[in-house]
């Protein structure tokens, strides 16, 4: 599995960042893969990966000078030399790769040598199973750019489409665009769009991300948390039903459950054995996380330190106090600087703050009621309709599954 373009990591670039995520990915996944650049190739997330500095990748090579005299629709002589010096390179490179991954290269004007030498080597069969990874078109070939067009040698590779190679725009726009360039249907072209990792977004140590990989966190359709001990007093029984009327209704939800048993009361450890039977008889053990129990790399007891718990409140989507009684309730305004939602019974903390924006928990009210509230809420609330899209949908993990892998294993086009 071969990755090629101008630059990579460290370089800073939005494709030099995809190419770190798709590089990662494939690593963790088992694939071997090369890294072909011009520049760069010393990055942390290419650990693992084979690099191959190739310098005339690099679309700032003095070789590249050539393209000023392309600018006059003049093709130098030196341009026949350098795209030999290419092919020569990336067909080495490339001779046990079945995959070659082109980012931009091969739509866009930085290296036109690199453009005819990629050509040249589909011509003679020299790279396999190319995917043209298309962010970018060149705003010559781009019919909707507003500049002029260029045409003849060696700006027609742009436009020229070769059905040997799949293609892969990074959104529905560009699809339409590079369809349009090409000269081929939209449906030749297969759109994979940009990911987000969110272990860099919410500034996930690595037992954060442990934790939201152990148990699954971004597929769920709802993450809820207690930051609670687990006594008595927090009504986690009430919370328990709550998730299983959640579930009723179709929303696939993970309750964390932050705290341990009091260590200085039997009765709060006979209370967790109360719970965990309940859980059970609820078939709610995939849903409801009492996290004291540990994981598969960290057995129980497990603590957990309260920075951790605040990537949890950056992970969840609501907060949820069922408590019987509190001597403040802190989680309130914890959750409220982490501006998430609470659902909460009355408690001293919303005395002190004034609690207008807090989903109040009415004394008597049903467990089923609550979770017909919390999902109307989850219907209403466009932020984190949006969030759980993303969540799903469009993490480097999902797209990896959903997209990257299936494509990587397609099988050739004739």
């Amino acid at each position: 599995m071969s990755i090629l373009h101008y630059t990579a990591p460290p370089i800073v670039g939005g494709v030099e960042n995809v190419i770190a995520h798709h590089a990662r990915l494939l690593l963790d996944a088992g694939y071997p893969v090369t890294v072909l650049t011009g520049r760069g190739g010393q990055a942390q997330a290419l650990q693992g990966a084979e690099v191959v500095v190739i310098p005339e990748l690099d679309s700032e090579h003095p070789g590249n000078l050539i393209a000023q005299a392309l600018e006059q629709s003049v093709v130098p002589s030196e341009f026949k030399s350098f795209q030999a010096r290419l092919e020569a390179a990336i067909s080495a490179a490339c001779s046990s790769s079945d995959r070659l991954i082109v980012h931009n290269a091969l739509n866009f004007h930085l290296n036109l040598p690199l453009v005819a030498a990629l050509h040249r080597l589909l011509d003679r069969g020299q790279v396999r199973g190319v995917i043209a990874w298309c962010h970018d078109i060149s705003r010559y070939v781009n019919p909707q750019s507003g500049v002029p067009l260029r045409y003849g040698f060696p700006w027609d590779l742009l436009r020229t489409y070769r059905p040997e190679v799949t293609y892969v725009a990074v959104s529905h726009h560009r699809q339409r665009l590079l369809a349009q360039s090409l000269g081929c249907p939209p449906a030749r072209i297969q759109v994979v769009p940009n990911g987000v990792d969110p272990q860099e977004i919410f500034g996930l140590s690595s037992l954060g991300q442990h934790l939201v990989e152990e148990f699954d966190l971004t597929s769920a359709d709802l993450v809820l948390l207690m930051p609670v001990r687990i006594t008595n007093a927090k009504n986690i029984e009430f919370a328990l039903e709550v998730i299983a009327a959640l579930k009723a209704a179709g929303l696939g939800s993970r309750l964390l459950i932050t705290g341990p048993p009091d260590p200085h009361s039997n009765a709060s450890r006979l209370y967790l054995d109360e719970l965990l039977a309940r859980r059970r008889a609820l078939d709610l053990e995939e849903e409801v996380i009492f996290l004291c129990q540990g994981t598969q790399r960290f057995p129980y007891p497990f603590a957990l330190e309260t920075s951790t718990i605040g990537e949890l409140y950056r992970i969840c989507d609501i907060v949820l106090m069922p408590s019987h009684r509190e001597g403040f309730g802190l989680p309130i305004l914890e959750g409220a600087l982490a501006g998430k939602p609470v659902f909460s019974t009355e408690v001293p903390a919303l005395e002190e703050i004034g609690g207008e924006w807090v989903h109040r928990i009415e004394a008597g009210e049903s467990a089923s009621h609550v979770a017909e509230r919390i999902c109307t809420w989850a219907t209403s609330d466009l932020a984190y309709r949006t969030r759980r899209k993303v969540r799903q949908r469009f993490t480097w993990s999902a797209l990896f599954a959903s997209a990257i892998e299936p494509l990587i294993q397609a099988p050739d086009r004739p």
